[in-house]
């Protein structure tokens, strides 16, 4: 029987841990922490199933750390490698982990795409213990020879559901044949569900299993709610809603839809900004900055852009555009609720959308408060703090486009395109349907200069 420690001062940690635990804060496990840290301390292979925001970067990171400790990596040779889905969760977990990494001596690289390729390969090539990466940018290092995963002895994966999901597998599988074949594989993930199995019994050996919260991920402390909107309402129901007091996640089905309503939002007063893969990751970077400091009060994020964000005190995520999948809707709600604090997820559902959103929620395990809503019903301001935005435009400092995003569609959420086109276009955006105008996507060539 597996042993759940009440403390961290129960497990044997390295007293520089529990110093850096006791300086950020932190005294006492969250569930997923006591219920793993005795077996992945011990070096055995752990199957984590805990829903995001439930602790599991430092349920993997603490052992992580601790068993790598007083091994001096070579350049080019990482002694531990996690391989997440998405840059932003690279980072995040890069940042949650320095402090420990850096009471130990241990040295940390991250290596995501949308940075400066040689700039990683410098900091493998100096030699670093911990590698965080996304699987294609960390194939491209390995197939330019800057980093080999033969003295990998501790492989992590985190939200392995997701990496299944965005096809990432095959890669994984190739990166997995590369560690240590006798080295600890710890794989954390909200389900355990379809390419994860074969991940699992491919890599794992006899792993201990541990799942703090039901398979479908929900939590206690998250609120859910559906509120039937009818298409005429719906773009005063967001704008409303998008001008609370607080910060707010509005989740959009496509990088377009989100683009327009935050323009559409910001002339209307409210401090909006789009996230979304067509995005540079100094934009992103930059805009998840602002969000964080209250610069940018709404983010107007699609699902690939959202993973991995991760702000303390955000309570409220809005569906604007419902998701497909159950796996997308826990996925998204674990923007709010996180690590035991209260949070809502509130989901627009358009008349036509009623029957498919609520087998969603059957599939999900979520029971949601369902209400009809107008834009000036007090049950609006009841759950989500709704209130008049101010009608005034706004101008945020977004970031420039790079040429790589406007290639791909991305828009600037600037106060001048926030004047252009106020109109029609949040109501179509936030229909989920398509846009009036559609369009390619390209950017005009600049005419070249004729010859004097």
């Amino acid at each position: 029987m597996t042993t759940i420690i009440p403390s961290f001062a129960e497990t044997g940690l390295r007293p520089e841990l529990l110093a850096a635990l006791v300086a950020q804060g932190i005294d006492r496990p969250f569930p997923i922490q006591a219920a793993t840290l005795p077996d992945s301390l011990a070096g055995r292979d752990v199957l984590g199933r805990g829903r995001t925001g439930s602790g599991k970067t430092l349920a993997f990171g603490l052992p992580t750390l601790h068993r790598t400790a007083g091994h001096r990596a070579r350049p080019g040779r990482p002694r531990a490698l996690v391989l997440v889905p998405t840059r932003e969760l690279a980072q995040q977990v890069t940042t949650a982990l320095m402090p420990y990494a850096t009471a130990l001596g241990l040295r940390c690289a991250t290596v995501v795409g949308g940075l400066s390729l040689q700039r990683q390969a410098d900091a493998l090539r100096a030699g670093a213990e911990v590698v965080v990466a996304t699987p294609g940018r960390l194939h491209d290092l390995i197939d330019r020879g800057d980093v080999r995963l033969g003295e990998v002895r501790t492989t992590v994966l985190d939200e392995a559901d997701r990496m299944a999901d965005m096809g990432f597998l095959p890669q994984v599988t190739k990166l997995l044949e590369q560690v240590a074949p006798d080295g600890q594989r710890m794989l954390f993930s909200a389900t355990l569900d379809g390419g994860v199995d074969r991940l699992v019994r491919r890599f794992l050996t006899n792993p201990v299993t541990h799942s703090v919260d039901p398979g479908t991920a929900t939590v206690t402390a998250m609120t859910h709610h559906v509120l039937h909107v009818d298409l005429d309402d719906k773009p005063a129901a967001i704008a409303r809603i998008a001008a609370r007091e607080g910060r707010t996640i509005l989740f959009m089905g496509t990088k377009h839809r989100a683009d327009r309503v935050a323009r559409q939002l910001l002339a209307r007063g409210v401090r909006a900004a789009a996230l979304h893969g067509g995005k540079s990751q100094p934009q992103r970077t930059r805009i998840l900055e602002q969000f964080k400091t209250g610069a940018v009060t709404a983010l107007v994020a699609t699902d690939v852009a959202a993973r991995g964000i991760h702000v303390d005190g955000l309570d409220l995520v809005v569906n604007v555009d419902p998701p497909t999948e159950a796996k997308d809707y826990l996925h998204r709600g674990g923007r709010t609720a996180r690590a035991g604090e209260s949070g809502t997820v509130v989901t627009l559902v358009l008349p036509e959308q009623r029957r498919d959103v609520a087998k969603l929620m059957n599939v999900a395990g979520i029971k949601p408060h369902v209400v009809a809503v107008r834009p000036g019903d007090e049950a609006l301001t009841r759950v989500t703090g709704a209130r008049e935005p101010s009608g005034v435009p706004v101008t945020i400092p977004v970031p420039a486009a790079t040429p790589a995003s406007v290639k791909s569609g991305a828009a600037s959420t600037s106060g001048t395109a926030a004047r252009s086109g106020a109109g029609s276009a949040l109501g179509a955006a936030s229909a989920g349907g398509r846009s009036p105008h559609r369009s390619s996507g390209r950017s005009r060539r600049p005419r070249r200069p004729r010859a004097s």
